[in-house]
């Protein structure tokens, strides 16, 4: 396959969705078999939280291992355009970092599930239920 033109490669990238994503959709899902009630992407919050739960102070943020820099294997750095990849993740974590202490500041409690966390659900959900409780 020869290389994209720059206009495909802006097209396939406008077509990378922020809300209702697959791993979002999943912690949604857990999140709602375990009792919990929430509300999304609310705009009047730093960063639009994937999920808020108003009642308990607390939002959740639902990041994939390769944008939002992850170290695990799923977040493994492009062998190409590093000069553009590095820069562009390392922003979007100085920007995540921001938000949270924006949203503590407000006195939100924040979490963070990365998008490999959703693999085993168990585990996530037994970190979810420690920190928000019954």
């Amino acid at each position: 396959m020869d290389r994209l033109t720059s206009e495909r490669r802006s097209w396939l990238m406008s077509r990378i969705g922020s809300r209702n994503t697959k791993p979002e959709l999943a912690l949604r899902s857990l999140l709602h078999r375990l009792g919990y009630r929430f509300r999304l992407h609310r705009r009047d919050l730093p960063g639009t939280p994937d999920v808020v739960l108003p009642g308990r102070r607390t939002v959740i943020f639902v990041h994939g291992c390769f944008w939002h820099g992850h170290a695990c294997k799923r977040s493994k750095m492009p062998k190409s355009r590093i000069d553009y990849w590095g820069p562009k993740i390392d922003a979007n974590r100085r920007r995540d970092a921001r938000k949270r202490r924006m949203l503590r500041a407000l006195g939100w409690r924040v979490l963070t599930v990365w998008e490999c966390e959703l693999k085993d659900s168990g585990k996530l959900s037994d970190r979810i239920v420690r920190m928000l409780g019954d």
